[in-house]
């Protein structure tokens, strides 16, 4: 995905007429976000500045690299938002990038009233990655482990 920052394209609508909107397309089609492919250049975007390789993510998240590349690619669709949420984890996302990938993905993002999300949450902003130490975090409030 091309690089054209959404300040600018927020700008070019503001005062737009709708004829004008064929064109706008037309001339931005590059920077737009393709639903399948943004979540899938999101994280690797992330992941790539972070220098964290797909496949570790993969299996740090507890799944074989072909399932996880069908999830990440979104040829298979999954509604298990802890398997994303493992997989930013897995990648060191901190909290907006959790939430960004999760909102790409057409899940909820990670909800500060939700006792279980508060405990990720925390664990996320303080550099916790470590899927059983976050298990366990979890497990001590009484709320249902990550992973399976």
């Amino acid at each position: 995905m091309q690089k054209k920052s959404t300040n600018e394209l927020n700008d070019l609508l503001e005062n737009m007429k709708p004829d004008q909107l064929d064109s706008y397309l037309k001339d931005n089609s590059k920077y737009m976000a393709d639903e399948k492919k943004a979540f899938y250049y999101y994280m690797k975007d992330v992941l790539d500045e972070k220098n964290i390789k797909l496949k570790d993510v993969y299996s740090f998240a507890g799944v074989t690299e072909s399932y996880g590349s069908k999830i990440v690619t979104m040829e298979k669709h999954t509604k298990d938002r802890d398997l994303i949420i493992r997989l930013c984890l897995a990648g060191h996302f901190n909290w907006d990038e959790t939430n960004r990938a999760l909102k790409l993905y057409g899940l909820s993002e990670l909800y500060a009233k939700d006792p279980r999300d508060a405990c990720i949450i925390v664990a996320v902003n303080n550099r916790i990655f470590d899927m059983y130490e976050i298990d366990e975090m979890l497990m001590k409030q009484g709320l249902k482990k990550l992973t399976t």
